[in-house]
């Protein structure tokens, strides 16, 4: 058993190389790489960060997730708490940095994008607000739901990183035309304070939304295991 700090730990890390190695691969390669090599970078750094961390702490690196798995009861809910700080910070420190890194070049100016979710007139395909909601509460679904069913006992150990990995490079090809992309409040809110502005006045719908599509995914995922 893992102390709280270890766990707490654990997940700054994989959230901050999951935020980083994201959100750094749309500020810093997207103009080279395009929508599916940020794709693959989000999948990436979640898969290989399953298997780093995911020994200590499981690698929720996502409020949603790590509320989805609270409510499937695979998760102490005295935990919960510790999990979305811990992921809150590691993705604020991972926006720093990669404003840092981001501002070392000249002509740098966050007023381009910082890789921050928006809908309306800052939706990169210009989605209104009802798609991006339903988008980010669909793309969370499939996530958490992924999640909590590389958590059944039937599931071979060990290759829970892959499945998941690859969902989330999947969820990013739909999603970054339609709102960059959340699914993880932790990640949206990691760069909206460095963007500021509109990123914040729009951050609720990435905080609300992945909450809903996690609360979907654990409602249906009981449901399924009740009738087993």
């Amino acid at each position: 058993m893992h102390s709280k700090s270890q766990v707490f730990l654990a997940e700054l890390v994989g959230t901050f190389v999951l935020v980083f190695g994201g959100c750094g691969a749309a500020v810093l390669a997207g103009a080279h790489i395009g929508y599916a090599g940020v794709a693959f970078a989000f999948g990436l750094s979640l898969l290989v960060m399953a298997y780093a961390i995911g020994p200590i702490s499981g690698c929720h690196v996502n409020p949603a997730v790590s509320i989805g798995l609270a409510l499937a009861r695979k998760l102490p809910g005295g935990m919960l708490f510790i999990y979305i700080i811990a992921q809150i910070v590691g993705a604020i420190i991972a926006g720093g940095v990669l404003l840092l890194v981001a501002s070392g070049t000249p002509g740098f100016n966050l007023s381009q994008g910082f890789a921050a979710n928006g809908y309306g007139v800052h939706s990169p395909g210009g989605y209104n607000l009802l798609a991006c909601l339903v988008a980010e509460i669909v793309l969370t679904f499939f996530l958490v739901f992924t999640v909590l069913g590389t958590t059944h006992p039937k599931f071979p150990a060990g290759f829970g990183g892959i499945p998941i990995g690859l969902v989330l490079a999947l969820i990013h090809l739909v999603g970054i035309p339609i709102t960059n992309t959340s699914v993880n409040p932790a990640r949206s809110i990691g760069v909206a304070v460095f963007q500021g502005g509109w990123a914040l006045a729009q951050l609720w719908l990435f905080i609300v939304a992945p909450i809903l599509g996690a609360l979907l995914a654990a409602g249906i995922h009981q449901w399924l295991r009740a009738r087993e």
